[in-house]
């Protein structure tokens, strides 16, 4: 079921050798700018028309009632409501840590400030269809609130009858959501970023979807913030030496290939007997797993077992893969840290499976994939923040700066940038007054 790669002795790099994905076909690039340029120009009507074109239903209502949210939050057993509370708790309580102080920086006669706002209405994709995600809705937005973002809407594809899952409204009252929408999909994504009659526009799109979901937020970056991650199919790379229990290893291949078909599972090791026994545990997890069609697809599409010349040949794979969840499952993980690079989180260890990161542990599980671990990292609180500088000068500061200034706008051909120094300059010469101190920060 994973398909075997054997890397042993060669010396050249191993991108030379690893599957490329597949690029991403035009086809759902064109399909994506319809269905956006569909909702901007056509708002609710646009988007009852999709929603009943690829989720089977057509809602009447885009918004769901408060009242609705604390009927299913009420429906929802206690032991789940006590786990969203705690998750709630545990990611609101790891990205304080995130929270920016404001910066002052003072120097002969210039004062410096930064200050970072949070914007005022941040839009959640919460993904749905072949299961229900309210994990993900913390994610999302739970950072939002930290951030001290005032308004939080969340979109989700409905199930049956146009309806959000229970467990996701009660997820929405957890996190402190202020409205939930019955949209998924491209179409939400244009609808967070343009409005409708029943969506307001956002500032900034946060969560992971399918690959017409994660191509929708490109396309609108720039109209809405978007962050530099494509967060997009699951994907997990396995580390594992000798020492590694293979039920364990196994396991946690498969995790995140449940998700569904686009993902990306591997393996990577450098002992053939633990390949062999993880590959066997795959086969054999797989075929009684309750989502053994999502699982096996992926495993199909982008299943790989890599056996390597050693550890740091083993690291070159993942750092070239770029994966969205890391596991090094081996004697001394710590060992093999300084030699990560690209990836969007990494767990340590036999007791520390990705699906703690993915639920509880506080961290947040929107994460880079498709590469974009190169160069991008977690969904995080500073993902719903904009920083604004404040400069204010003496008459000292003034003069300290001004030839330089002038100097720059000069070679830049800017000669009214330099006047407007060059005024104030005349102006302090005809000027007896002493100087005036720069206002206190």
């Amino acid at each position: 079921m994973l398909s075997r790669l054997d890397l042993r002795g060669f010396t050249g790099p191993v991108a030379d050798r690893l599957p490329r994905p597949e690029p991403a076909a035009a086809g759902p690039l064109e399909a994506v700018r319809r269905i956006v340029a569909e909702v901007r120009d056509r708002g609710d009507d646009a988007l009852r028309e999709l929603t009943e074109r690829f989720d089977g239903t057509r809602p009447d209502r885009l918004t769901v009632p408060q009242a609705e949210i604390a009927e299913a939050e009420a429906r929802t057993p206690a032991d789940v409501r006590e786990a969203l509370a705690a998750a709630v708790e545990n990611v609101a309580a790891y990205h304080r840590h995130q929270l920016l102080d404001d910066v002052v920086h003072e120097r002969d006669g210039l004062a410096v400030r930064e200050r970072h706002l949070p914007l005022h209405r941040a839009g959640c994709y919460v993904p749905g269809g072949r299961a229900a995600y309210p994990s993900t809705l913390i994610m999302t937005a739970v950072p939002a609130r930290v951030a001290g973002v005032a308004e939080i809407a969340v979109c989700v594809p409905p199930g049956p009858n146009s309806r959000v899952a229970d467990v996701t409204l009660a997820a929405a009252a957890a996190a402190g959501v202020t409205e939930v929408h019955p949209v998924g999909g491209a179409q939400a994504i244009a609808a967070l970023a343009y409005g409708t009659e029943s969506i307001l526009p956002v500032d900034v799109i946060a969560g992971p979807g399918n690959a017409y979901v994660a191509l929708a937020q490109r396309e609108v970056a720039g109209v809405v913030g978007v962050p530099a991650a494509f967060a997009g199919p699951s994907e997990v790379v396995v580390v594992a030496d000798a020492d590694a229990d293979a039920a364990f290893a196994a396991a946690d291949v498969i995790l995140q290939a449940e998700h569904g078909p686009d993902g990306l599972a591997w393996l990577v090791t450098w002992d053939p007997d633990t390949a062999a026994a993880v590959e066997a545990e795959v086969e054999r997890l797989a075929a009684c797993a309750d989502r053994r069609s999502e699982i096996e697809a992926t495993l199909r599409r982008s299943g790989h077992s890599v056996l390597c010349s050693g550890a740091e040949q083993a690291l070159e794979v993942v750092n070239q893969i770029a994966p969205e969840h890391l596991e090094l499952m081996v004697a001394d993980p710590e060992a093999l840290l300084p030699l990560v690079r690209n990836a969007g989180a990494v767990f340590c260890g036999p007791w520390a499976p990705a699906s703690l990161g993915d639920y509880a542990a506080g961290p947040n599980h929107v994460l880079p994939t498709d590469g974009t671990a190169r160069f991008a990292g977690a969904l995080s609180v500073r993902d719903f923040l904009k920083s604004m500088h404040i400069v204010t000068a003496d008459t000292a500061g003034l003069r300290r700066l001004a030839p330089h200034v002038i100097a720059l706008a000069e070679a830049e051909g800017l000669t009214a940038h330099a006047d407007s120094v060059r005024l104030r300059l005349a102006s302090l010469d005809d000027d007896p007054r002493p100087s005036a101190a720069a206002p206190a920060p």
